[in-house]
């Protein structure tokens, strides 16, 4: 019966976690001009796609070492939960390069991700670990939904990309930051949500079972934890960009909850149900400050990606170490560093490649046109009359 019970606790929190693909498509649809709306939509669900079958045919293996390693639950249900995560690794990159990105080096450079960046990150901290017993071992690190893993992953991903893409045409003007609106700013809303929500079978589902009573309260503070630390990130966020800039910003709110969610991931089953409220307090001020000191250093990002995925999960993973007594913060930085050290070298050499071949980004004529039209022939609003 705990057999039966912890399969399709994993089968529903995988479909949880599936939410947050539409959550993604439409957070990004929302924050980009409408003249590229149909290509991020359509990168989107082609993430999904690439990096799942890659995940499946390669990446799975490679991170855990074989198909047979569980036996408390369906090795499927198992194989679907691990393989819900690797998308959201692409999304982050995806997402911080919009409206300048070509779809087709985007598509191989997920596969690459699917099959062999992500799983190298899986395999030294929750997989096979090629690294145990070397200077390199992080299988100490803890984390328990992938504040490092796969938020910090995907972030080092973005930073390489945007390096070597640059900023989007117009973004940056004699020195100056020039602000390109969101087009819909409801689409942008229901997207956070989709991914807060998603987020619950995201942390919740990784303590692994429900069939116990120790267990099911290990989830269910898990979940709590993870949402009051996206209610304080957005209260932070909220309340900081007002005091900044004396305006209600939606986006910032968004992106505080966000940040606040992704910094609770490392270790949400570990906190008492107050910690939480001060780790995504601070998680939703680092966004407020770091968007636009990303903005300042002229790293074009235009959901806040960086400062959402990379700073949190970063701090996320730090946190983790400084409020829990069991879990050494050293061991904690050590696990920031070496995926680090891994993850960008591997992810700017890629793209550099990748750039090479195909020119990853478009043209100043393509961008001012849109990426609709360019690469998928379609726009999402047709009727309406843009501007560029």
């Amino acid at each position: 019966m705990n057999y039966i019970i912890d399969t399709f606790f994993t089968i529903f929190t995988m479909t949880l976690i599936i939410f947050m693909v539409p959550g993604f498509a439409m957070l990004e649809a929302g924050l980009v001009r409408t003249k590229n709306v149909t290509a991020v939509l359509t990168v989107n669900v082609m993430i999904y796609a690439l990096a799942s079958l890659a995940f499946l045919l390669i990446g799975y293996e490679y991170a855990f070492g074989s198909w047979d390693h569980q036996d408390g639950m369906s090795q499927y249900a198992f194989f679907m939960f691990q393989m819900a995560f690797v998308g959201k690794v692409v999304n982050i990159m995806s997402g911080g390069v919009s409206e300048r990105s070509r779809i087709l080096p985007l598509a191989l450079f997920t596969l690459l991700v699917g099959a062999f960046i992500y799983p190298t990150i899986v395999n030294i901290t929750w997989g096979a670990n090629f690294l145990a017993g070397t200077a390199f071992d992080i299988s100490s690190l803890s984390d328990l939904a992938g504040s490092t893993v796969i938020h910090s992953t995907g972030g080092w991903e973005l930073l390489a990309a945007i390096l070597i893409m640059g900023s989007r045409e117009g973004r940056f003007k004699n020195g100056r930051i020039h602000v390109i609106p969101a087009s819909n700013i409801p689409l942008v809303t229901l997207g956070a949500f989709l991914l807060w929500i998603g987020w619950f079978g995201f942390n919740g589902g990784s303590v692994g079972a429900i069939s116990s009573k120790e267990n099911a309260d290990a989830v269910a503070l898990t979940i709590m934890n993870t949402n009051t630390a996206g209610l304080a990130g957005a209260i932070s966020g909220w309340l900081l960009t007002y005091f900044r800039y004396k305006k209600f910003d939606i986006t910032m709110m968004l992106n505080g909850a966000l940040g606040g969610l992704v910094a609770v991931t490392a270790g949400a089953d570990q906190y008492d149900i107050y910690t939480p409220i001060l780790i995504g307090v601070i998680g939703g001020a680092l966004v407020v400050v770091a968007v636009p000191l990303f903005d300042k250093l002229k790293m074009d990002d235009p959901v806040g990606a960086l400062s959402v995925h990379l700073v949190n999960g970063i701090w996320g993973t730090l946190a983790l170490g400084i409020f829990v007594k069991n879990v050494s913060l050293l061991s904690q930085f050590k696990g920031i560093v070496v995926v680090g050290l891994i993850v960008f070298p591997l992810s700017w050499v890629s793209i550099y490649i990748l750039n090479k071949f195909f020119t990853l980004t478009a043209t100043k004529e393509e961008q001012q046109q849109g990426i609709d039209a360019i690469e998928c022939g379609m726009e999402a609003y047709p009727e309406f009359k843009r501007s560029i």
